[in-house]
C-alpha cells in the first residue's frame, strides 16, 4: 500500500511538472554572453610596462602598458634634424635679387638724366636707347633669377613635406607602442607578461563588458509573432537553491533560422528550426559568461 501511494505521488508530481512546462512557465532557454575583445599588440619590441591583472576592471582608453619605442624616437629625431638642414638651404630671395634691383634703379635714374639732357639737346637718342636696352636686360635677368630661386624653394619645401609625412608615420607607430584598453570592462584572460617580446598582432589580454550582459535565446517561428525590437522581457538565472530574475530588452532578432543547438531546450520540442535573439541584461554581479538561463516573454504587471 505504501509503495502504491509513493508511486501515485510521484506520478502526480511528474504530471504537474510536465503541465507546468507545457503551460510555458518559461518561453525559451539560452546562455549569457558578453562583448569580449582580445587586445593585441600594435607595436614591435619588448614590453616595458604591462599593468593588467585578471579580474580587474579597466576603463575605456586607459593606458595599461607600453612597448619599447626608443629606436622609433631616435628615427623621428633624425628626421627632424634633416628638416632643419633642408630649411637652412632655403635661398634668401630678396637678398639675392637686391643687386640686380639696385642696378635697375641706377639705370632708371640715368635714363631720367639722359632724357633731361635730350630735351636740352645735350645728348643723342642712342644714349637713351642703350639705357632702355640695358634696363630691359636687367629686368629679364631679375625675372630669371626670381624663377630659379622660387623653383629651388619649392623643391626644398617638397623635401620637407616628404620628411614631415615620415615623421607622422613615426608618430603613429609611437602611439601604437602605447597599450590602450578599448572598452569599459573586466580582464578575463592575460596572455603575456612584462618584459616579453611583443610583435604586431600578438594577443595581450582579453577584456569583456560584464556589466551589460547579453542573453542569447532561441525561439520557434510561432513565438516570433509575440516579440519585437525593444520589447521588455524577463530573464531568469538559476543559482542552485535560488533563481534570480532580471529585466531585459530585446536588442536583436535573427533574420535566419538555424537548427536547434543541442544544449538549448525550446517550448515546442518538435521544432527543428529556431531563431536566435539577443536580450540586453544589466548584471548585478552574479551573472557569469556561459551561464544558462530562461526567458519569459510576457511580463506580469
Amino acid at each position: 500500500m505504501k509503495v502504491l501511494k509513493f508511486i501515485l505521488i510521484s506520478a502526480v508530481t511528474i504530471f504537474l511538472s510536465s503541465c507546468n512546462n507545457k503551460n510555458g512557465v518559461y518561453d525559451a532557454s539560452g546562455t549569457f554572453e558578453a562583448t569580449e575583445i582580445v587586445v593585441s599588440s600594435e607595436g614591435n619590441g619588448r614590453i616595458l610596462s604591462f599593468d593588467v591583472i585578471e579580474g580587474e576592471t579597466l576603463k575605456k582608453n586607459q593606458q595599461v602598458g607600453y612597448v619599447d619605442s626608443v629606436q622609433l624616437y631616435l628615427s623621428k629625431k633624425q628626421l627632424q634634424k634633416s628638416i632643419n638642414a633642408i630649411k637652412s638651404r632655403h635661398p634668401e630671395i630678396q637678398k639675392q635679387i637686391a643687386v640686380i634691383e639696385q642696378q635697375i634703379a641706377t639705370q632708371k635714374i640715368e635714363k631720367q638724366r639722359v632724357e633731361n639732357l635730350l630735351k636740352a639737346n645735350a645728348a643723342n637718342r642712342k644714349q637713351l636707347d642703350d639705357i632702355d636696352a640695358h634696363i630691359a636686360l636687367l629686368e629679364k635677368q631679375l625675372e630669371a633669377q626670381k624663377s630659379s630661386l622660387i623653383i629651388t624653394t619649392k623643391g626644398l619645401n617638397e623635401d620637407v613635406s616628404t620628411i614631415e609625412v615620415q615623421i607622422e608615420q613615426l608618430n603613429d607607430q609611437l602611439e601604437k607602442c602605447r597599450i590602450i584598453n578599448p572598452i569599459d570592462g573586466t580582464v578575463l584572460v592575460k596572455y603575456t607578461e612584462e618584459n616579453e617580446l611583443a610583435v604586431p598582432g600578438k594577443s595581450l589580454y582579453k577584456v569583456a563588458d560584464i556589466e551589460n550582459m547579453i542573453f542569447r535565446a532561441y525561439l520557434t517561428s510561432d513565438q516570433l509573432t509575440k516579440i519585437q525590437m525593444g520589447q521588455k522581457v524577463k530573464v531568469f538565472a538559476d543559482f542552485g537553491q535560488e533563481t534570480r530574475d532580471y529585466d531585459g530588452k530585446i536588442e536583436w532578432i535573427s533574420s535566419k533560422s538555424e537548427f536547434t543547438p543541442k544544449t538549448i531546450q525550446t517550448q515546442d520540442e518538435r521544432a527543428n528550426l529556431v531563431y536566435a535573439i539577443k536580450i540586453g541584461v544589466k548584471n548585478d554581479g552574479y551573472l557569469k559568461i556561459g551561464m544558462y538561463g530562461q526567458l519569459k516573454l510576457q511580463i506580469e504587471e
